[in-house]
């Protein structure tokens, strides 16, 4: 939880001296997100599971916020930054089974599923080039491509902050659902290492996303060496500035700022009648979801009359140049601005078409 109230440094490198983390003081929290926005912080970075529980047992104990930070890219944090302590998950460590892996929660997201294919394993490769940490996956239930975490977690490891247990959690206790999960809604436990279970044929999961089925020239359902999927989808990814260049300004960004809205099915035809309105009688990409029907934020956005690159060129955030669904800093940007954006596109598809977006980010200091 974001707090005004500044925590003096010498007291947090104190307090955290016998913890085994490396406490840094003011550090800009740009430099650590992949939105390169965010203001300043003490950071404790943790470079291992002990230093970790340690740390957040400390912190907790003497009533300072905390901000669990590893990958950074699925965060909006303020200008202002953050008053209590951003506790920085840099723990890397990943060991790869016969027929699975297990990954530290701040190892590279990437890396690990480059690791998995490099070993002969399938499962992970429709995940490829999403930014991020390990650890944040089964928090956002991260997918792509037609498939999801929550289909080949075997199991998540916690320390829960209220009761200081560490435990192994089976998925079946972490309430996935689209884009989310209990973990998402509440900062009480710590993902510390997740487990996949993997192919040990090598080849991929059943390929679902029509997009990558055609791609590859391949049928619905078919599986493909997982080398050869990985290889596709890194490059649909960098076709949308989805993989992180830095030289790149459309790759600046949280990934999908918005979620895919699911409507209920009793106010579908609504919606639809909305956007024969708008931009007339057209065919509307709608896919079947748990509670209704999940229609193309990127959809909705464009014919909400957001193009790419929307304001302009001169605008410091934009949409991307290749994906209206990704909200980027084109170098300048403040989070504010950022935010501006945000509220503009969600605010322009909510009157157009009675549909109102969810960010996907978590946002730190502010409100959308």
């Amino acid at each position: 939880m974001h707090t005004s109230r500044v925590v003096p440094f010498h007291k947090t490198r104190d307090l955290l001296a016998v913890t085994g983390a490396r406490v840094r003081n003011s550090v800009p929290l740009a430099e650590l997100t992949t939105l390169r926005v965010g203001g300043p912080a003490t950071v404790a970075d943790c470079a291992d599971t002990d230093a970790l529980v340690a740390t957040v047992r400390t912190l907790d104990a003497a009533g300072i916020p905390v901000l669990l930070l590893a990958g950074g890219s699925n965060l909006l944090i303020s200008d202002e930054g953050f008053g209590g302590v951003v506790v920085r998950v840099a723990t890397e460590r990943v060991e790869i089974g016969a027929d699975s892996v297990v990954a530290a929660a701040g190892a590279n997201w990437d890396a690990v599923v480059a690791a998995t294919v490099a070993a002969g394993l399938g499962g992970l490769e429709c995940l490829s080039g999403i930014p991020g940490s390990a650890g944040a996956t089964p928090v956002q239930n991260v997918g792509a491509y037609g498939l999801e975490v929550e289909r080949l977690l075997r199991r998540v490891r916690l320390f829960d902050r209220e009761s200081g247990e560490v435990r192994w959690a089976a998925p079946a206790e972490l309430g996935f659902g689209y884009r989310t999960s209990v973990l998402k809604h509440s900062d009480r436990a710590v993902v510390l290492e997740v487990e996949f279970a993997l192919d040990p044929s090598g080849q991929s999961a059943p390929l679902r996303y029509r997009e990558l089925v055609n791609a590859l020239g391949a049928e619905e359902g078919e599986t493909r060496p997982a080398a050869e999927v990985r290889e596709a989808v890194l490059r649909l990814r960098a076709g949308k500035g989805m993989v992180l260049d830095p030289d790149d300004h459309d790759t600046w960004s949280a990934g999908s700022f918005f979620t895919n809205p699911v409507v209920p099915e009793a106010r579908v035809d609504q919606v639809r009648a909305a956007i024969n309105r708008h931009v007339g009688d057209v065919t509307v990409p709608v896919y079947p979801a748990d509670g209704g029907v999940k229609f193309s934020a990127g959809w909705l956005i464009e014919r909400a009359g957001f193009a790419k690159g929307f304001p302009g060129p001169d605008a410091p955030a934009r949409l991307s140049t290749k994906h209206t669904l990704a909200l980027t800093n084109r170098g300048g940007a403040t989070a504010a601005d950022l935010a501006d954006l945000a509220r503009t596109v969600r605010d322009g598809v909510a009157e157009r078409f009675g549909i109102r977006l969810e960010p996907e980010p978590v946002t730190v200091g502010l409100t959308l």
